[in-house]
């Protein structure tokens, strides 16, 4: 049995961007599917893993961990020498890929996962999209992707030349967001297309989606 677990629904952008993560660093792990219909996320078990009720939880041996972003910087610390290297060991350098964590942790991800909530999931679930919230956060999304392009114009990463947890964090809400009419933002901004186009094709992230296809 794996020492590393992850539990978690292949709907939740939380956990596949975990997934991602764990497959860009060749790391065996045991994946625990949380059947959050019947409301496994809020039963005592889980909530010792993780006491707001959310996915995703994991548990390296002893070590137990929530909230997604903080599971994936400790992967890539704790396995640096296995896989793709997601984090770098320059200071300064890191320095930048962590500034661009943090704009997608704050710039982006409100705004997307909105959009995702708004056009990707209320039409799964039968309810009616709101068509002002989804006016308002494609404008708010543009200017972010304005920034991007423009950054992405001089390096081919958001954190660098190479790819790191800066551009892997993005991937689950933009995988979403593609699917939608959302897209359109995306492509119309060269430099932030191509970029999608690189980071979506990654092989760790094919795996998640071969993941979530066969459920």
């Amino acid at each position: 049995m794996a020492a590393i677990k992850a539990h978690g629904s292949l709907i939740s952008t939380a956990t596949t961007r975990v997934l991602t993560t764990l497959y860009e660093k060749d790391l065996e792990f045991e994946f625990v599917v949380v059947d959050m219909r019947a409301g496994e996320h809020k039963n005592e078990h889980f909530l010792s893993l993780n006491p707001f009720g959310q996915v995703p939880a994991f548990e390296d041996g002893d070590l137990k961990l929530f909230e997604s972003r903080a599971i994936t910087k400790y992967i890539a610390c704790e396995y640096a020498d296995k896989g793709t290297q997601l984090v770098c060991k320059d200071t300064k350098k890191m320095a930048i890929v962590l500034v661009w964590t943090e704009v997608e942790a704050q710039q982006y991800d409100p705004v997307a996962s909105k959009l995702v909530w708004e056009l990707g999931v209320k039409p799964l679930v039968g309810m009616d999209t709101d068509t002002a919230i989804v006016e308002e956060n494609e404008s708010k999304l543009a200017k972010v992707l304005d920034v991007y392009e423009n950054r992405l114009a001089h390096s081919k990463y958001l954190g660098g030349d190479c790819f790191t947890l800066a551009d892997l964090h993005h991937l689950p809400t933009l995988q979403y967001l593609l699917g939608t009419q959302t897209k359109k933002l995306f492509d119309s901004r060269p430099h932030v297309s191509a970029w999608v186009a690189d980071i979506t094709a990654r092989p760790a992230w094919l795996k998640v989606q071969a993941m979530r296809n066969k459920h």
